[in-house]
Protein backbone atom coordinates (compact mmCIF):
# COMPACT_ATOMS: atom_id res chain seq x y z
CA UNK A 1 0.00 0.00 0.00
CA UNK A 2 1.22 3.47 -0.74
CA UNK A 3 0.88 5.41 2.35
CA UNK A 4 2.45 8.93 0.97
CA UNK A 5 0.05 11.91 0.28
CA UNK A 6 0.50 13.43 -3.20
CA UNK A 7 1.09 16.95 -1.12
CA UNK A 8 4.29 15.80 0.32
CA UNK A 9 6.96 18.00 -0.66
CA UNK A 10 10.52 16.01 -1.70
CA UNK A 11 12.23 18.54 0.48
CA UNK A 12 10.26 16.59 3.65
CA UNK A 13 12.22 13.14 2.00
CA UNK A 14 15.80 14.70 1.87
CA UNK A 15 15.19 15.47 5.37
CA UNK A 16 16.83 13.22 7.98
CA UNK A 17 14.81 13.02 11.44
CA UNK A 18 15.48 10.57 14.25
CA UNK A 19 12.27 8.38 15.46
CA UNK A 20 12.58 6.23 18.66
CA UNK A 21 9.97 3.25 18.97
CA UNK A 22 9.50 2.04 22.31
CA UNK A 23 7.60 -0.79 23.66
CA UNK A 24 7.09 -3.85 26.11
CA UNK A 25 8.09 -7.42 24.76
CA UNK A 26 5.29 -8.60 23.70
CA UNK A 27 3.72 -5.69 22.26
CA UNK A 28 4.46 -6.75 18.71
CA UNK A 29 6.57 -3.47 17.90
CA UNK A 30 8.84 -5.31 16.25
CA UNK A 31 6.51 -6.61 13.98
CA UNK A 32 5.34 -3.21 13.07
CA UNK A 33 8.70 -1.62 12.47
CA UNK A 34 9.45 -4.62 9.82
CA UNK A 35 6.28 -3.82 8.22
CA UNK A 36 6.28 0.27 8.29
CA UNK A 37 9.56 0.04 6.53
CA UNK A 38 8.13 -1.82 3.79
CA UNK A 39 4.99 0.08 3.80
CA UNK A 40 5.67 3.89 4.06
CA UNK A 41 7.45 5.66 1.51
CA UNK A 42 9.40 8.29 3.50
CA UNK A 43 13.15 6.83 3.49
CA UNK A 44 13.02 4.81 6.83
CA UNK A 45 15.89 3.06 8.45
CA UNK A 46 16.33 1.10 10.41
CA UNK A 47 19.42 1.74 13.15
CA UNK A 48 21.43 -1.02 13.94
CA UNK A 49 22.55 -1.86 17.24
CA UNK A 50 25.65 -3.22 18.65
CA UNK A 51 25.69 -6.36 21.28
CA UNK A 52 27.92 -8.22 22.75
CA UNK A 53 25.63 -11.30 23.15
CA UNK A 54 26.87 -14.56 20.62
CA UNK A 55 24.63 -14.58 17.07
CA UNK A 56 21.80 -16.82 17.24
CA UNK A 57 21.49 -19.04 14.11
CA UNK A 58 20.55 -17.44 10.64
CA UNK A 59 21.96 -13.72 12.24
CA UNK A 60 24.19 -11.88 9.89
CA UNK A 61 26.95 -9.33 11.66
CA UNK A 62 26.30 -5.77 10.47
CA UNK A 63 22.72 -6.23 9.43
CA UNK A 64 20.78 -7.64 12.07
CA UNK A 65 23.18 -6.42 14.59
CA UNK A 66 26.93 -5.59 15.13
CA UNK A 67 28.63 -8.62 17.39
CA UNK A 68 31.08 -6.95 19.13
CA UNK A 69 33.64 -8.45 21.81
CA UNK A 70 32.71 -7.34 25.07
CA UNK A 71 36.29 -5.59 25.79
CA UNK A 72 35.86 -3.77 22.35
CA UNK A 73 31.94 -2.86 23.23
CA UNK A 74 33.41 -1.19 26.88
CA UNK A 75 36.24 -0.15 25.53
CA UNK A 76 33.70 1.76 22.25
CA UNK A 77 31.58 2.48 25.70
CA UNK A 78 34.32 4.45 27.41
CA UNK A 79 34.92 6.54 24.51
CA UNK A 80 31.47 7.89 24.22
CA UNK A 81 31.09 6.03 21.19
CA UNK A 82 27.34 5.34 22.00
CA UNK A 83 24.41 7.40 21.95
CA UNK A 84 22.93 4.60 24.21
CA UNK A 85 23.86 1.39 25.64
CA UNK A 86 22.94 -0.60 28.65
CA UNK A 87 22.84 -3.99 29.81
CA UNK A 88 19.71 -5.65 29.35
CA UNK A 89 17.47 -8.47 31.42
CA UNK A 90 20.66 -8.40 33.78
CA UNK A 91 21.80 -11.43 31.39
CA UNK A 92 25.51 -9.84 31.09
CA UNK A 93 24.79 -8.99 27.47
CA UNK A 94 25.58 -5.37 26.42
CA UNK A 95 22.81 -3.92 23.88
CA UNK A 96 23.67 0.04 22.64
CA UNK A 97 23.17 2.22 19.44
CA UNK A 98 26.30 3.64 17.77
CA UNK A 99 26.52 7.17 17.21
CA UNK A 100 28.27 7.16 14.02
CA UNK A 101 25.51 4.73 12.59
CA UNK A 102 22.60 7.22 13.39
CA UNK A 103 24.77 10.35 12.15
CA UNK A 104 25.86 8.14 8.88
CA UNK A 105 21.70 7.67 8.34
CA UNK A 106 21.10 11.44 9.34
CA UNK A 107 23.61 12.81 6.64
CA UNK A 108 22.11 11.03 4.35
CA UNK A 109 18.56 11.95 4.35
CA UNK A 110 17.18 8.78 6.08
CA UNK A 111 14.75 8.88 8.85
CA UNK A 112 16.20 6.52 11.09
CA UNK A 113 14.18 4.60 13.15
CA UNK A 114 16.16 3.43 16.97
CA UNK A 115 14.03 0.55 18.30
CA UNK A 116 15.00 1.04 22.20
CA UNK A 117 13.91 0.85 25.41
CA UNK A 118 12.34 3.84 27.40
CA UNK A 119 15.94 4.02 29.27
CA UNK A 120 17.50 4.44 25.35
CA UNK A 121 15.05 6.97 24.66
CA UNK A 122 15.80 9.41 27.42
CA UNK A 123 19.48 9.19 26.68
CA UNK A 124 18.80 10.25 23.19
CA UNK A 125 16.51 12.85 23.58
CA UNK A 126 19.45 14.72 25.52
CA UNK A 127 21.51 14.69 22.48
CA UNK A 128 18.51 14.59 19.86
CA UNK A 129 15.43 17.10 21.60
CA UNK A 130 13.63 16.91 18.19
CA UNK A 131 13.39 12.72 18.25
CA UNK A 132 10.07 11.56 17.13
CA UNK A 133 9.34 9.54 20.12
CA UNK A 134 6.34 6.50 19.76
CA UNK A 135 5.19 4.06 21.78
CA UNK A 136 3.74 1.24 21.36
CA UNK A 137 1.51 -0.72 23.87
CA UNK A 138 -1.24 -3.96 23.81
CA UNK A 139 -3.41 -2.03 26.24
CA UNK A 140 -2.64 -3.30 30.06
CA UNK A 141 -0.45 -5.82 31.34
CA UNK A 142 -2.98 -8.31 31.69
CA UNK A 143 -3.27 -8.38 27.93
CA UNK A 144 0.90 -8.14 27.29
CA UNK A 145 1.34 -11.56 29.50
CA UNK A 146 -1.34 -13.22 27.71
CA UNK A 147 0.26 -12.68 24.44
CA UNK A 148 3.75 -13.39 25.82
CA UNK A 149 2.44 -16.62 27.23
CA UNK A 150 0.57 -17.22 23.82
CA UNK A 151 4.03 -17.40 21.78
CA UNK A 152 5.28 -19.88 24.13
CA UNK A 153 8.97 -19.24 23.25
CA UNK A 154 9.54 -18.33 27.40
CA UNK A 155 9.74 -20.24 30.33
CA UNK A 156 7.60 -18.39 33.07
CA UNK A 157 10.81 -17.04 34.51
CA UNK A 158 11.59 -15.66 31.59
CA UNK A 159 8.03 -13.72 31.35
CA UNK A 160 8.38 -12.54 35.08
CA UNK A 161 11.26 -10.63 33.93
CA UNK A 162 10.03 -9.20 30.95
CA UNK A 163 6.56 -8.32 32.18
CA UNK A 164 8.36 -6.03 35.39
CA UNK A 165 10.57 -4.94 32.79
CA UNK A 166 7.36 -3.77 31.03
CA UNK A 167 5.72 -2.30 33.96
CA UNK A 168 8.76 -0.23 34.01
CA UNK A 169 8.15 0.87 30.67
CA UNK A 170 4.70 1.33 30.44
CA UNK A 171 4.81 3.91 33.27
CA UNK A 172 7.18 5.84 30.66
CA UNK A 173 4.19 5.55 27.99
CA UNK A 174 3.26 9.74 28.66
CA UNK A 175 6.63 10.78 28.16
CA UNK A 176 6.13 9.77 24.75
CA UNK A 177 5.01 12.24 21.97
CA UNK A 178 2.51 9.73 20.43
CA UNK A 179 1.20 6.32 22.01
CA UNK A 180 -0.32 3.71 19.20
CA UNK A 181 -2.05 0.68 20.52
CA UNK A 182 -1.66 -2.55 18.75
CA UNK A 183 -4.01 -4.62 18.30
CA UNK A 184 -3.80 -5.02 14.86
CA UNK A 185 -0.55 -4.15 12.84
CA UNK A 186 -1.83 -2.66 9.17
CA UNK A 187 -3.52 -0.10 11.03
CA UNK A 188 -0.73 0.36 13.53
CA UNK A 189 1.70 0.45 10.84
CA UNK A 190 -1.15 2.89 8.61
CA UNK A 191 -1.18 5.44 12.21
CA UNK A 192 2.17 5.70 12.67
CA UNK A 193 3.22 6.12 8.72
CA UNK A 194 0.42 9.29 9.18
CA UNK A 195 2.15 10.67 11.97
CA UNK A 196 5.73 10.90 9.98
CA UNK A 197 4.06 11.83 6.89
CA UNK A 198 2.38 14.72 8.83
CA UNK A 199 5.67 15.97 10.48
CA UNK A 200 7.61 16.07 7.28
CA UNK A 201 4.75 17.79 5.63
Amino acid sequence: MNLKPQSATSSAVKTGRMIVISGPSGAGKSTVVRKLLTDCSLPLALSVSATTRQPRAGEVHGQDYFFLPADEFDRRRRAGEFLECKEVFGRGDWYGTLQSQVAAGLEAGKWVILEIDVDGMRSVLERYPDTITIFIHSGGIDELERRLRTRNTDSDDAIRRRLEVARHELAYQNHYRHQILNDDVDQSVRQICEILLQLGA
